[in-house]
């Protein structure tokens, strides 16, 4: 485990053993993603769960992706025969997922579906529209864990599941998914190496003029410090002597990113080198 994050919270580790038990009781899992970067977000259950059981993939915040690069996404698991769709959660239209709970045929009287993916992806907002807000738990279902709450959504019974990281990721990819809030960049370096590993990815795939527009800071490639701080000037992160507070500054970036500020943004697609790819790494890779 040498150069891996150990940080792996006990109600993550909780969650994953409920969840394998509760697999044999499970028709579906819906998996949510965000559609900025699919793979990145997918969850560390997926694979492990597949083999079991359907993962039907929902890519969520579609209004702040690339609306080019989520279509190629669709196609690609399409392609590769997954259930797959893109949604705006806050436009509350979600009516192809239910229809498609209908063809399903239940192991048991109800359609049992668990909801799965790591933190801050929409899992919540997902789980509120399917169920709705003042939906409350079902009581006790017979051979199913104790602890887990089930909630009736119309026709069919789902269970919700804690935001899940994979423990073994590295610093890359905890700072790639800090980016995106799904990750804490307070306590992965600070948020000002986490800026400026994001201003570096989005400067080598030639996404920088999205901020050069919005902000009118041009890309510099040789030093990223100087473009976080011309970024902290632009944003008013300054302290007395009116010099920038880099956290600040790295902070309000960050923010500004994952909120879907800077435009309509995609940090991957299909069609990218595996290389340059920002997923979480196999069993017995190395990190950095």
């Amino acid at each position: 485990m040498a150069g891996r994050t150990a940080w792996f919270p006990g109600h993550m580790a909780k969650g994953t053993r409920q969840l394998e038990e509760l697999l044999d009781k499970l028709d579906v899992i819906v998996e949510v993603r965000d559609a900025r970067a699919p793979e990145l977000t997918a969850s560390p259950l997926t694979k492990k769960f597949a083999r079991r059981r359907p993962v039907w993939i929902v890519m969520t915040k579609r209004d702040l992706a690339d609306k080019d690069i989520t279509a190629q996404w669709l196609g690609h698991y399409k392609n590769n025969r997954r259930e797959a769709w893109a949604f705006d959660l806050l436009s509350r239209q979600i009516a192809p997922l239910k229809q498609a709970f209908t063809r399903c045929k239940p192991k048991y009287r109800e359609l049992r579906v668990a909801v799965v993916g790591i933190p801050n992806v929409g899992k919540s907002a997902l789980l509120n529209l399917l169920i709705g807000k003042k939906s409350a738990p079902v009581g006790g279902i017979p051979g199913i864990t104790r602890g887990v709450s089930w909630y009736r959504g119309g026709d069919f019974l789902v269970v919700d599941s804690p935001g899940i990281l994979d423990p073994r990721s590295g610093a890359a990819v905890q700072r790639a998914l800090a980016w995106l809030g799904c990750s804490k960049a307070d306590v992965i370096g600070g948020y000002d190496t986490v800026a400026c590993s994001l201003i570096d990815y989005l400067q080598r795939q030639g996404l920088w003029h999205f901020i050069e527009e919005k902000w009118g800071v041009p890309a510099d490639p040789e030093d990223t410090a100087a473009v976080l701080e011309a970024v902290g000037r632009r944003l008013g992160c300054l302290v007395s002597g009116g010099m920038v507070d880099y956290t600040l500054a790295g902070r309000r970036f960050l923010e500004s990113f994952s909120t879907g500020k800077l435009g309509n943004l995609s940090l991957e697609s299909p069609t990218m080198p595996a290389a340059e790819r920002l997923q979480a790494p196999e069993d017995g890779d190395e990190d950095e």
